[in-house]
Protein backbone atom coordinates (compact mmCIF):
# COMPACT_ATOMS: atom_id res chain seq x y z
CA UNK A 1 0.00 0.00 0.00
CA UNK A 2 1.31 3.44 -0.95
CA UNK A 3 0.06 6.58 0.73
CA UNK A 4 0.90 10.04 -0.58
CA UNK A 5 1.46 12.90 1.84
CA UNK A 6 0.44 15.95 -0.17
CA UNK A 7 3.40 18.02 1.01
CA UNK A 8 7.00 18.79 0.12
CA UNK A 9 7.83 19.40 3.78
CA UNK A 10 10.45 16.82 4.79
CA UNK A 11 9.71 17.35 8.50
CA UNK A 12 6.03 16.54 8.00
CA UNK A 13 6.95 13.45 5.99
CA UNK A 14 9.32 12.23 8.71
CA UNK A 15 6.65 12.85 11.35
CA UNK A 16 4.05 10.84 9.44
CA UNK A 17 6.52 7.97 8.99
CA UNK A 18 7.16 7.91 12.77
CA UNK A 19 3.49 7.24 13.57
CA UNK A 20 3.16 3.59 14.47
CA UNK A 21 -0.33 3.20 13.01
CA UNK A 22 1.13 3.76 9.55
CA UNK A 23 3.73 0.98 9.88
CA UNK A 24 3.68 -1.31 6.87
CA UNK A 25 2.49 1.50 4.61
CA UNK A 26 4.88 3.08 2.11
CA UNK A 27 4.57 6.81 2.66
CA UNK A 28 5.78 9.09 -0.10
CA UNK A 29 5.72 12.86 -0.60
CA UNK A 30 5.03 15.20 -3.50
CA UNK A 31 8.70 15.10 -4.50
CA UNK A 32 8.24 11.37 -5.22
CA UNK A 33 5.47 11.81 -7.82
CA UNK A 34 5.14 13.74 -11.08
CA UNK A 35 4.55 17.45 -10.47
CA UNK A 36 1.01 18.71 -10.83
CA UNK A 37 -0.59 22.16 -10.49
CA UNK A 38 -1.32 22.66 -6.80
CA UNK A 39 -4.56 24.50 -6.08
CA UNK A 40 -4.44 27.61 -3.88
CA UNK A 41 -5.42 27.07 -0.25
CA UNK A 42 -8.54 29.21 -0.38
CA UNK A 43 -10.74 27.36 2.11
CA UNK A 44 -12.31 29.13 5.08
CA UNK A 45 -11.04 26.59 7.64
CA UNK A 46 -8.07 24.31 8.29
CA UNK A 47 -10.35 21.38 7.46
CA UNK A 48 -11.35 22.90 4.09
CA UNK A 49 -7.72 23.42 3.08
CA UNK A 50 -6.56 19.97 4.18
CA UNK A 51 -9.35 18.26 2.26
CA UNK A 52 -8.71 20.40 -0.82
CA UNK A 53 -5.05 19.32 -0.87
CA UNK A 54 -5.89 15.64 -0.34
CA UNK A 55 -8.52 15.65 -3.12
CA UNK A 56 -6.13 17.36 -5.55
CA UNK A 57 -3.43 14.78 -4.79
CA UNK A 58 -5.83 11.91 -5.54
CA UNK A 59 -7.08 13.62 -8.68
CA UNK A 60 -3.62 14.05 -10.18
CA UNK A 61 -1.85 10.91 -8.93
CA UNK A 62 -4.54 8.27 -8.47
CA UNK A 63 -3.02 7.44 -5.07
CA UNK A 64 -4.67 7.54 -1.66
CA UNK A 65 -3.52 10.77 -0.04
CA UNK A 66 -3.17 12.50 3.32
CA UNK A 67 -2.86 16.27 3.65
CA UNK A 68 -2.84 18.68 6.52
CA UNK A 69 -3.31 22.36 7.14
CA UNK A 70 -2.18 23.92 10.36
CA UNK A 71 -1.44 27.16 12.10
CA UNK A 72 -1.61 29.08 15.34
CA UNK A 73 -4.73 30.63 16.83
CA UNK A 74 -4.07 33.43 19.32
CA UNK A 75 -6.92 34.17 21.71
CA UNK A 76 -6.11 37.89 22.06
CA UNK A 77 -6.28 38.17 18.25
CA UNK A 78 -9.66 36.39 18.00
CA UNK A 79 -8.07 33.22 16.61
CA UNK A 80 -5.73 34.90 14.12
CA UNK A 81 -3.41 34.28 12.33
CA UNK A 82 -5.31 30.96 11.94
CA UNK A 83 -5.37 29.71 8.35
CA UNK A 84 -3.16 32.66 7.38
CA UNK A 85 -0.34 31.64 9.76
CA UNK A 86 2.23 30.79 7.07
CA UNK A 87 1.71 34.11 5.29
CA UNK A 88 0.77 36.39 8.20
CA UNK A 89 3.47 38.93 7.34
CA UNK A 90 2.57 38.86 3.65
CA UNK A 91 5.40 36.56 2.58
CA UNK A 92 4.56 32.84 2.61
CA UNK A 93 6.84 30.82 4.85
CA UNK A 94 8.91 33.74 6.20
CA UNK A 95 9.05 32.50 9.79
CA UNK A 96 11.14 35.40 11.12
CA UNK A 97 8.82 38.03 9.62
CA UNK A 98 5.69 36.18 10.79
CA UNK A 99 7.04 35.89 14.34
CA UNK A 100 8.14 39.54 14.42
CA UNK A 101 4.71 40.74 13.26
CA UNK A 102 2.91 38.55 15.78
CA UNK A 103 5.08 39.85 18.63
CA UNK A 104 4.49 43.45 17.51
CA UNK A 105 0.72 42.89 17.44
CA UNK A 106 0.82 41.49 20.98
CA UNK A 107 3.13 44.16 22.44
CA UNK A 108 0.41 45.75 24.61
CA UNK A 109 -1.37 42.51 25.53
CA UNK A 110 -0.82 41.47 29.18
CA UNK A 111 1.04 38.21 29.86
CA UNK A 112 -2.11 36.63 31.27
CA UNK A 113 -3.82 36.98 27.87
CA UNK A 114 -1.08 35.44 25.71
CA UNK A 115 -2.92 32.13 25.45
CA UNK A 116 -2.93 30.39 22.10
CA UNK A 117 -3.18 26.99 20.48
CA UNK A 118 -1.70 25.26 17.50
CA UNK A 119 -4.40 23.70 15.33
CA UNK A 120 -4.05 21.04 12.64
CA UNK A 121 -6.59 19.41 10.38
CA UNK A 122 -5.56 16.18 8.68
CA UNK A 123 -7.52 14.83 5.74
CA UNK A 124 -7.55 11.53 3.86
CA UNK A 125 -8.98 10.97 0.40
CA UNK A 126 -8.72 7.99 -1.91
CA UNK A 127 -9.64 6.98 -5.46
CA UNK A 128 -12.76 5.16 -4.16
CA UNK A 129 -14.21 8.47 -2.95
CA UNK A 130 -13.68 7.88 0.76
CA UNK A 131 -12.80 11.00 2.78
CA UNK A 132 -11.99 11.52 6.44
CA UNK A 133 -11.04 14.78 8.19
CA UNK A 134 -9.92 15.13 11.81
CA UNK A 135 -8.62 17.98 13.97
CA UNK A 136 -5.91 18.15 16.62
CA UNK A 137 -4.98 21.00 18.97
CA UNK A 138 -2.04 21.81 21.24
CA UNK A 139 -2.94 24.51 23.79
CA UNK A 140 -0.34 26.75 25.36
CA UNK A 141 0.89 30.31 25.68
CA UNK A 142 3.12 32.70 23.81
CA UNK A 143 6.34 34.25 25.08
CA UNK A 144 7.90 37.60 24.17
CA UNK A 145 11.28 36.35 22.88
CA UNK A 146 11.98 33.35 20.61
CA UNK A 147 13.70 30.36 22.23
CA UNK A 148 15.03 27.16 20.67
CA UNK A 149 16.49 25.97 17.39
CA UNK A 150 14.15 23.08 16.55
CA UNK A 151 10.79 23.03 14.86
CA UNK A 152 9.63 25.75 12.50
CA UNK A 153 7.06 28.50 12.17
CA UNK A 154 5.88 29.87 15.51
CA UNK A 155 7.48 27.05 17.57
CA UNK A 156 10.12 29.34 19.19
CA UNK A 157 7.36 31.58 20.62
CA UNK A 158 5.01 28.84 21.87
CA UNK A 159 5.16 27.03 25.21
CA UNK A 160 2.74 24.06 25.32
CA UNK A 161 0.58 23.61 28.41
CA UNK A 162 2.41 21.51 31.00
CA UNK A 163 5.86 22.44 29.69
CA UNK A 164 8.47 25.07 30.47
CA UNK A 165 10.10 24.56 27.06
CA UNK A 166 9.02 26.09 23.79
CA UNK A 167 7.94 23.79 20.97
CA UNK A 168 11.30 24.66 19.35
CA UNK A 169 13.17 23.35 22.42
CA UNK A 170 11.39 19.98 22.58
CA UNK A 171 12.96 16.85 21.09
CA UNK A 172 11.06 15.64 17.98
CA UNK A 173 9.60 12.65 19.86
CA UNK A 174 8.42 14.89 22.72
CA UNK A 175 6.80 17.29 20.29
CA UNK A 176 5.16 14.47 18.28
CA UNK A 177 3.56 13.13 21.46
CA UNK A 178 1.70 16.37 22.26
CA UNK A 179 1.58 18.32 19.00
CA UNK A 180 -1.54 19.32 17.14
CA UNK A 181 -0.30 17.57 14.01
CA UNK A 182 0.70 14.43 15.91
CA UNK A 183 -2.75 14.24 17.51
CA UNK A 184 -4.53 14.78 14.21
CA UNK A 185 -2.41 12.27 12.29
CA UNK A 186 -2.75 9.58 14.97
CA UNK A 187 -6.53 10.06 15.04
CA UNK A 188 -6.63 9.94 11.25
CA UNK A 189 -4.50 6.79 11.17
CA UNK A 190 -6.95 5.00 13.46
CA UNK A 191 -9.94 5.97 11.34
CA UNK A 192 -8.43 5.02 7.99
CA UNK A 193 -6.68 1.82 9.11
CA UNK A 194 -9.32 -0.36 7.38
CA UNK A 195 -8.57 1.39 4.06
CA UNK A 196 -4.83 0.76 4.24
CA UNK A 197 -4.87 -2.99 3.80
Amino acid sequence: MRLLLASRNAKKLAELRRIEAFSGVEIIGLDDVAAYPEAPEDGATFEDNALLKAREAVRYTGLAAVADDSGIAVDALNGCPGIFSARWSGRHGDDAANNALLLAQLRDVPESRLTARFVAAAAYADPDGREVVVRGEMPGRLIREPRGEGGFGYDPLFVPDGSDLTAAELAPEQKDAISHRGKALRALAQQIAPYLR
